[in-house]
């Protein structure tokens, strides 16, 4: 079943595959930099004591992302 969501409300250890950014700019091509593309799998490891930001593994390195950020990374699992 593919349920679509944003990034940020991924749990830890849940993983979850790109759809789309709704991002503009230069933080579109920053978290394209990234790897953040349509179809890359990303797992979220561990949110900080506040909640924000949150560490996720995408293709094999370790990223923060501010929960703002996150929640333009829309995403199926």
């Amino acid at each position: 079943m593919n349920i679509l969501s944003s990034l940020a409300q991924l749990k830890e250890g849940q993983t979850g595959k790109v759809k789309t950014l709704y991002t503009t700019g230069s933080m579109r091509r920053r978290l394209q930099d990234l790897g953040i593309v349509e179809g890359t799998t990303i797992e979220c490891l561990q949110r900080s004591p506040g909640g924000d930001p949150v560490a996720y593994k995408i293709r094999g390195t370790i990223i923060a992302l501010r929960s703002e950020d996150a929640n333009k990374i829309i995403i199926t699992h």
